[in-house]
């Protein structure tokens, strides 16, 4: 079994590898600057470099195809942009591979709301967003086939230590969801 932990914006950074370590120890990070570290100064910058030069839409191709290539069953845990993808490609990517997703604070998730997964996801939203109505959201999700849904009472980012909205306690509850359920 490999964890396929899916970056946000960042991308591939010194945090998001011991947090994938800490995950578990069979783990593979994508991330939409095919692993070349960026070392952003703000969330800002990340996000005019990724929406300039990557894009939603090619992160969730660049996903599809890196999952079509494994042959090992496989976990995902997504960040922001990161959930997006994975959440996007849920019910058009067909693969008995694919155990189960956990997307965390997939904010743009509101932008594509009719999906309905083939594997499990559980969706985990921040305390409030700032372009949505995250209870509306959650509303209009909650009876989506293979999906949980969970808000937890931190910001967009708390996963994240390159966030100015990292939180430890967050951080460390989460993790500790994560090996309970075998992620």
């Amino acid at each position: 079994m490999t964890t396929v932990i899916v970056a946000d914006i960042f991308g591939k950074t010194p945090a998001l590898e011991e947090l994938a370590n800490i995950i578990c120890k069979n783990h593979l990070i994508v991330d939409p600057y095919d692993g070349q570290y960026k070392m952003f100064q703000t969330e800002s910058d990340a996000y005019e470099y990724f929406s300039s030069n990557t894009g939603l839409g090619n992160y969730s191709k660049h996903l599809i195809n890196l999952l079509t290539n494994l042959d090992s069953s496989v976990n995902l845990v997504g960040f922001s942009i990161g959930a997006a993808a994975i959440w996007n490609i849920s019910e058009s990517f067909a693969s008995s591979r694919i155990k189960k997703a956990i997307c965390f604070y997939g904010s743009q998730i509101r932008n594509n709301r009719k999906v309905v997964p083939l594997f499990p996801v559980t969706l985990v939203f921040p305390k409030t967003e700032k372009h949505f109505s995250v209870p509306e959201l959650i509303s209009e999700l909650r009876n989506t086939e293979r999906t949980k849904i969970r808000q937890v009472p931190y910001f967009h980012g708390f996963m994240n230590k390159c966030s100015t909205n990292f939180n430890l306690q967050g951080y460390e509850s989460e993790l500790r969801t994560l090996a309970a359920n075998a992620i």
